[in-house]
């Protein structure tokens, strides 16, 4: 304070919309809650990378730090499992008649299939678990189902080369086909990743959709061939249109089950419509999700 009395305040400048755009820019200051251009969208992904491998680690953390045996429940969960629907599917109904090596007919779509539905029940929440997260931080939201996939992949990574173990002791021989195995599993995850863009996107838009998704997942376990040959059990029904036939088989989870099965199951040799209507699923899932999300950049976290 000086002896001529305190020192008037400045009084805050108006600006206008375009200097206060200007003055924001010359700072290195951008708008939030905005949808980027489509290069613009891909040049931010490819800058975040970063912080999507430490979300993803930090994300696998998280789930097993609380437990003794840590990622080995990735592979104990889904073989108890397989034990107890072995004994239910198997030996009570008597479903092991229609596949000649139903044990590891049985774990490879158990085993694939956890990993599907974990990627559509963590993706439908992929957003709303992260509302703060997304108004504190400005980078691409795309990365959140991206995280969820890419951990879920990690998780489940014990549980596949334990497969390879199951095949082996259940009488499988190895063959070149095996060679195909790593490159089905990332055709499946690619097939998870759209699943779970588009799913996230809808569940932030319709949050009581989230209710549902659990009850889809159980759906799909059941019309997708886990635990039995769809094709047997669809020659056993008389009068199956074609078209829902084809349907079934052929659907994204039923076509990623068989895909894998085709490489490490002798009884269920390769065949190229497989491999090209499940890469054709994952293409077409890719580019949609990615559409789909990226249309809805600027509303994520707002509500």
């Amino acid at each position: 304070m000086s002896d001529l009395g305190p020192e008037p305040r400045s009084q805050p400048v108006a600006l206008s919309a375009e200097d206060a755009e200007a003055l924001a820019s010359r700072h290195g200051m951008q708008r939030v809650a905005t949808r980027p251009t489509l290069r613009a969208y891909l040049a931010d992904i490819w800058r975040y990378r970063h912080l999507m491998w430490s979300l993803a680690k930090g994300e696998v953390v998280s789930q097993h730090q609380d437990n003794y045996l840590g990622l080995l429940w990735s592979v104990i969960n889904p073989i108890l499992l397989g034990v107890a629907y072995y004994l239910i599917f198997g030996v009570l109904l008597g479903l092991d008649r229609d596949v000649e090596n139903f044990v590891a007919f049985l774990t490879i779509g158990l085993f694939t299939f956890t990993f599907i539905s974990a990627t559509l029940t963590s993706g439908a929440r992929a957003l709303l678990g992260k509302v703060g997260m997304m108004r504190s931080l400005a980078f691409p939201r795309i990365l959140l189902p991206i995280v969820v996939v890419v951990s879920s992949f990690v998780n489940a990574v014990p549980a596949f080369l334990v497969l390879l173990v199951i095949a082996l002791v259940s009488g499988e021989p190895v063959t070149w086909e095996w060679l195909l195995y790593p490159i089905a599993l990332l055709i499946v995850a690619a097939m998870g990743l759209g699943l779970a863009l588009i799913i996230s996107r809808v569940v932030h838009a319709v949050r009581d959709l989230a209710n549902i998704v659990p009850l889809v997942v159980r759906l799909l376990r059941y019309v997708s061939g886990v635990f039995f040959s769809m094709e047997a059990r669809l020659a056993t029904i008389d009068n199956v249109p074609a078209w829902l036939s084809s349907a079934l088989q052929y659907q994204p989870v039923g076509v990623a089950l068989t895909l894998v099965r085709e490489t490490l199951m002798q009884g269920m040799p390769l065949r190229w419509e497989t491999w090209a209507i499940a890469g054709g699923w994952a293409l077409v899932l890719m580019v949609v999700g990615f559409f789909v999300f990226w249309r809805g950049e600027g509303s994520y976290g707002r509500a």
